[in-house]
């Protein structure tokens, strides 16, 4: 059920009131007893769920739980690792020492249109 947000035109009294939504919308103040109250228009409110008791928290299998864990932590040998790596690769540019380049492969022929398949037959 959401709650509602109501202000009298007569008093300026503001209010929420937490209704159904098939409820009829109120029309008498309860600070001034007049017909005059309006129902506003309210941005709503976002849902958050937090804590545990829900699929996202509790029902996660080990190897996620792990995986997790393991992207949260990065060991300081994998970080290690990666610099060697790269410092031990020659740069001499020289064929077969290096990471080479593929060369560009060539773009996908061009289709022709109905209209210029058209006019070939006409010339034919």
């Amino acid at each position: 059920m959401p709650t509602y947000e109501y202000r009298c035109q007569a008093c300026g009294h503001e209010f929420e009131l937490f209704q159904q939504m098939s409820e009829a919308v109120k029309r008498k103040c309860p600070a001034c007893s007049k017909p005059k109250l309006e129902r506003l228009i309210g941005t709503g409110a976002g849902v958050i769920f937090k804590g545990g008791g829900f699929y996202q928290t509790d029902y996660r299998s080990e190897g996620y739980k792990k995986a997790a864990e393991a992207d949260a932590k990065p060991s300081s040998a994998k970080e290690e690792a990666k610099p060697a790596a790269a410092a031990s690769a020659p740069a001499t540019g020289e064929p077969g020492t290096g990471p080479e380049k593929k060369a560009p492969s060539p773009p996908p022929p061009a289709k022709e249109s109905k209209a210029n398949r058209a006019r070939g037959k006409a010339r034919r």
